[in-house]
């Protein structure tokens, strides 16, 4: 769930800013971003972050405060700006960059875990450049052959620490750099993304609605 709650995070702030429109629900004046392409089958936890909600209290971490949701929603921002798992690597870059990051803060954290489908082609492609090895590792988990069982199967995106919420692959790509900030670093940045603050916004008292 960890991973899937940094999702969410990443998700809201590349649309609109982080100012919490992916949890809004469809109704009269709403179309919702839960049900754009990027988002299905692909964001959840929304359970998880009703139960904080009902139950908050102080922050356990050091974040900025301050921050208020939105009263608006863009499926169609959702649509436009999220990154997409067939997106070649110059486009993810591009879409990084639109929004102040880098490529480096794209791969600051590797927890979590993808679906077969969203892979398959890359890793049985003899004309892609990924790592041979890489490419046999990843299929002995992953079938070359489509079915509905198959493309669920799922995959680490660390071999090394899969669990955790680390940034031991960028530190692998560039062992002789300090890197220890780099994740913490890139989080704040997206959480810098066009927040709402002082009268902008509101505070909703149910994360799915507007009050």
């Amino acid at each position: 769930m960890a991973a899937s709650l940094i999702r969410l995070h990443f998700h809201d702030c590349f649309v609109q800013g982080c100012d919490a429109s992916i949890l809004l629900d469809d109704s009269g004046s709403i179309e919702s971003e839960k049900s754009a392409l990027p988002n299905v089958n692909s964001v959840r936890g929304f359970e998880v972050i009703d139960k904080a909600k009902a139950e908050v209290g102080g922050p356990s971490w050091t974040v900025k405060l301050g921050r208020r949701d939105s009263t608006t929603a863009s499926k169609s921002l959702a649509n436009s700006d999220l990154p997409l798992f067939t997106d070649d690597l110059e486009t993810l870059i591009s879409r990084f960059i639109k929004k102040g990051l880098s490529a480096r803060d794209m791969v600051a954290h590797t927890i979590g875990q993808a679906q077969c489908f969203t892979f398959r082609g890359r890793i049985y492609n003899n004309a892609s450049d990924i790592d041979a090895g890489f490419a046999r590792t990843r299929q002995r988990g992953c079938p070359s052959s489509s079915s509905p069982d198959n493309n669920k199967k799922l995959a680490a995106l660390d071999l090394v620490t899969p669990n955790s919420f680390d940034n031991k692959l960028l530190q692998e790509l560039n062992s002789e750099e300090r890197s220890s900030s780099i994740r913490s670093t890139a989080m704040i940045k997206m959480g810098d993304i066009e927040p709402l603050t002082g009268s902008a916004g509101i505070i909703r008292r149910i994360c799915s609605a507007i009050n």
